[in-house]
């Protein structure tokens, strides 16, 4: 639920304020008249004198309020009815950054309170949730003496809403679930970044072929291992060149299902906070879990949110694999992956933890008041900006190719390069710093620079956010952008710089309150959303 920002018109406020108390004192007489015989005040007062006095004074208030604007341009010389300018000349527009710092206030930046209500109560019903899934889930022998998948108890909450540079709506978070394995399993997972066959979209995915356990290395082990993790395997596995991989699309169904028998346990116990309903994912979605206020809770800060309950496999040091892999373009039929290698088996994986500390270091780093959140932020709703006026096709191109996860990709790698936020990463300059985050971006699409995934690229980021699985240390880097042909990434860094050039008309018609927008642009103007004819 967007912010809503009131002022009093008080146009609008006195008539109706003196409306209402004439209103009262007729209604007043009326009841006074028809109520019957009644005590006759002291010393004859009437006692309906006061409230008509009050009724007076707000009309006499009304009355010269709305000659106070025709008496001022009397009595004021002509120079200055025109605004204090002299004919001819044009009001000064509102400067840039201005115009930024009022957008942010009225129509980017979230409220802490509702934002913090908000987490809290999604906190609270996930939780409920999983402890029921852990509760139906507990392991237990199943046919063959394997044990199968179950939730491990806890929730790790992801994304902007808990990095705080969430913008506008704090409806919608990201919350991964952990799942266990059976102790009999071990994992081996594997990075395809060198598989040379695979298309670029690919190249951040993971495959986890399943191992024996140290304790069970000798060939008669090794054989009742097999035995005992075959039910596991033909449920959760799919062969892959031979061995059997853990399968993300078979894990993602069996979450689903158990969600939706975890949800019928815990609805009953919800019903007076709140009603909860889950939506299915897909191939490339994860569930949907739904929470609408009831009516009769009155809580502060009730909204509308919707939780994407993401399935994860803990990798180590809080690396977690996740299901489904999100490409960020179409990857294709499963015709063109590399011979054995099945769409079904891919992962990919969350550095989250590992993120958010990389924020805390720097935040720890940077000076007070500095404004690198902010200016992400801005980032974000610039990019909203910039898809106006596209067609369904180039909108959805346009913001996969600038994410979120790209656009924080892009602060960070700015960040480092500078070491840590200096001075100039304050409020006085954040036009400036918007400005030079935008630079890097359009170089990064003409390839003058790469966008590495801020964990997964050459040397990464793992001094500053501690260990890393081996797996991720040995992994080839990730461009986030390789997956992007020339031409769309040319026609995206003209549309960025174009938007930036307009960034000011932008503003003025789409955004902050309208004292800003002295003279307000043309109509053709504002149906094109400031971009003209023929420009990307």
């Amino acid at each position: 639920m967007s912010q809503l920002h009131y002022t009093l018109n008080l146009r609008v406020f006195w008539p109706l304020v003196t409306g209402l108390c004439t209103a009262l004192v007729c209604l007043y007489h009326v009841l006074r008249d028809t109520g019957g015989a009644r005590a006759e005040p002291p010393d004859g007062a009437d006692s309906g004198f006061p409230m008509l006095k009050v009724a007076i004074v707000l009309l006499l208030g009304y009355v010269l309020l709305r000659c106070r604007h025709a008496v001022r341009q009397r009595l004021l010389p002509a120079s200055s009815r025109l605004g204090g300018h002299p004919p001819g000349s044009h009001l000064r527009e509102p400067g840039l950054g201005i115009l930024l710092e009022s957008y942010y206030e009225h129509e980017v930046r979230l409220s802490p309170h509702v934002l913090g209500h908000s987490k809290a109560h999604v906190s609270r019903i996930v939780g409920e949730l999983v402890r029921a899934g852990r509760a139906r889930g507990s392991p237990g022998p199943i046919p063959g003496g394997a044990l199968a998948l179950a939730f491990r108890g806890d929730v790790i909450q992801v994304g902007s809403a808990y990095e705080q540079h969430k913008i506008r709506r704090p409806d919608s978070f990201d919350v991964l679930v952990p799942l266990r394995l059976p102790p009999l399993v071990a994992l081996e997972p594997r990075s395809l970044g060198a598989e040379p066959a695979l298309t670029p979209a690919l190249h951040s995915c993971f495959v986890c072929a399943l191992k024996a356990p140290p304790s069970q290395s000798s060939s008669t082990a090794g054989g009742q291992w097999l035995r005992d993790c075959k039910p596991f395997s033909d449920g959760f596995c799919v062969d892959v060149r031979g061995r059997r991989h853990l399968s993300a699309t078979l894990v993602l169904r069996w979450f689903q299902s158990h969600l939706q028998r975890s949800l019928a346990t815990v609805r009953y116990s919800l019903e007076g906070r709140c009603r909860v309903s889950l939506t299915p994912g897909g191939l490339e979605q994860p569930p949907t879990l739904h929470i609408l206020p009831c009516r009769t809770d009155y809580g502060c800060c009730r909204l509308s949110m919707a939780v994407r309950l993401i399935p994860a496999v803990h990798l180590g040091d809080g690396v977690f694999l996740v299901a489904p892999p999100p490409p960020p373009v179409p990857v294709g039929p499963l015709s063109e992956l590399p011979e054995g290698l099945r769409a079904e088996a891919l992962w990919g994986v969350n550095t989250a933890r590992q993120e958010q500390k990389l924020l805390g270091w720097l935040q720890e780093r940077a000076p007070p008041g500095a404004c690198y959140l902010k200016c992400l932020q801005l980032l974000k709703a610039m990019r909203d900006l910039g898809a106006r006026g596209l067609d369904p096709t180039a909108a959805t191109q346009w913001g996969r190719m600038l994410s979120s996860y790209a656009l924080k990709t892009a602060l960070l790698a700015v960040l480092l390069r500078e070491g840590t936020p200096g001075p100039g990463w304050d409020d006085a300059h954040l036009s400036e710093c918007l400005e030079e985050l935008v630079q890097f971006l359009r170089d990064c699409l003409l390839r003058r620079q790469t966008l590495f995934h801020c964990v997964l690229g050459p040397g990464g980021a793992a001094t500053e956010v501690g260990p890393l699985p081996k797996v991720l240390r040995e992994a080839a880097p990730v461009d986030l952008l390789a997956a992007f042909d020339g031409r769309a990434r040319e026609l995206a860094a003209a549309r960025l710089l174009s938007t930036w050039r307009r960034l000011p008309q932008l503003l003025r018609v789409y955004g902050g309150p309208r004292y800003l927008a002295r003279c307000p642009p043309p109509r053709s103007q504002r149906t094109q959303g400031a971009f003209p004819e023929g420009e990307p």
